[in-house]
């Protein structure tokens, strides 16, 4: 699972520190996974060999110089962590690794194979409903403090045959994929086409989800993951 890196206090210490939600990390033990965190200082493609599968995790922009264009106003980027996942994203995909992207995770998964992203989506569908209200802090939110909208999934889809014809997310973003790149939309918000599911037509399970189900009771998509990479891992052998 893709960590960051964060300057935090802990009683006496002020430090760097590999930080990750554990709502990530209980999603995935919750139906039968073993998470371990991959911290952003030193990118490399080798952990790829020790993995069965790989969640690409929600938090900041993604820089737009990655696709060439200038920041928003709102955009607030983490160049290492950017780095790191773009490099990881392009390794497990062309390692065949079964992959899900969570919300910022989605959006690397564009990016990562030549596509692109709105930078602030207030700009372009005139509201700002797929974040939670103004002053929630996304780290300390619960499911409830979110934005929540239905989503309706693309019949004869992956996503379809896991998730239905539809559901009710919850999500805190204000990036959305614009240019998908190399993966195929597959889901969207009803009220103003927001793409918010995506799959790679040439790999068994890449899937990328731009809400947060690891704050739900819905684990369908992480256990989905693991089912991926213990089929995988048994072909391997």
């Amino acid at each position: 699972m893709t960590a960051y890196a964060e300057q935090v206090r802990h009683g006496r210490n002020d430090l760097l520190a590999g930080m990750l939600p554990m709502t990530y990390v209980k999603a995935v033990h919750a139906v039968g996974g073993r998470a371990v965190l991959i911290t952003p200082d030193d990118p490399g493609t080798d952990v790829i060999d020790s993995l069965d599968g790989i969640v690409f995790c929600g938090g900041g922009d993604v820089d737009p110089a990655h696709w060439g264009a200038p920041p928003h106003p709102a955009t607030e980027v983490d160049g290492p962590r950017d780095a790191s996942e773009l490099i990881l994203m392009r390794a497990a995909l062309a390692a065949g690794l079964p992959t899900l992207g969570v919300c910022r995770g989605m959006q690397v998964m564009a990016v990562a194979t030549g596509g692109s992203l709105h930078q602030h989506l207030p700009d372009l569908i005139g509201h700002d409903r797929h974040r939670a209200a103004a002053g929630t802090d996304p780290l300390a939110a619960g499911a409830s403090d979110y934005g929540r909208h239905d989503v309706v999934v693309e019949e004869r889809s992956m996503a379809h045959r896991l998730l239905g014809r539809s559901l009710t997310v919850n999500s805190f973003h204000h990036q959305a994929i614009a240019d998908p790149g190399e993966f195929v939309p597959v889901g969207w918000c009803p009220d103003d086409r927001v793409i918010e599911i995506v799959e790679h037509p040439a790999h068994t399970f890449a899937l990328g989800v731009q809400w947060h189900p690891e704050r739900t009771a819905d684990l369908r998509v992480f256990a989905a993951l693991v089912e991926a990479s213990v089929e995988a891992r048994s072909v391997a052998a």
